[in-house]
């Protein structure tokens, strides 16, 4: 026996179809394996835009909360292509001067512009390793001995 395969759109419309006919709300929904507050979520959908308002929406955001106005992006870039030497500290202090009215982006706020665009140099860090003491070797056994010094701490009798 094959399965029957059904979309969401036609589970919508046969949920509007039968609650318009009268059906209440909450046998409905469980009927449908829904909650009520998804059901009525689809009621007011189709209220305020009919049809359209059954379809899939997209989850993406409408905007970024954190992205900087266009305006202010490409007063950074052009600050850093006037100052080729300044870091992101000099270019956030110029644009308090130059936009007073808006709130001045971070400090790591501008770096991430600045790197976003490649105008960042990334050092490569020194790797430090630790040397031990040479050993001198052995002749006989026991004859070499090792110790940590850890540091002073305190003992049991103070």
């Amino acid at each position: 026996m094959p399965w029957n395969e059904c979309k969401p759109m036609d589970e919508r419309l046969r949920f509007m179809a039968r609650l318009l006919e009268g059906e209440k709300m909450a046998p409905m929904c469980r009927e449908f394996g829904i909650s009520r507050v998804t059901g009525y979520k689809i009621f007011n959908r189709y209220k305020d835009s009919g049809l359209d308002g059954l379809n899939d929406r997209s989850r993406a955001p409408y905007r970024q909360a954190n992205k900087l106005p266009f305006q202010i992006e490409r007063s950074i870039l052009g600050i850093k292509k006037q100052h080729p030497t300044w870091g992101a500290r000099k270019i956030r202090d110029t644009l308090l001067k130059q936009f007073t009215m808006f709130k001045p982006p971070a400090i790591s706020t501008v770096h991430a512009v600045l790197d976003r665009n490649g105008l960042v140099k990334r050092r490569k860090r020194r790797r430090y390793k630790v040397q031990g003491t040479t050993l001198i070797g052995a002749n006989a056994p026991n004859g070499l001995w090792c110790a940590d010094y850890k540091g002073e701490f305190m003992l049991g009798n103070k």
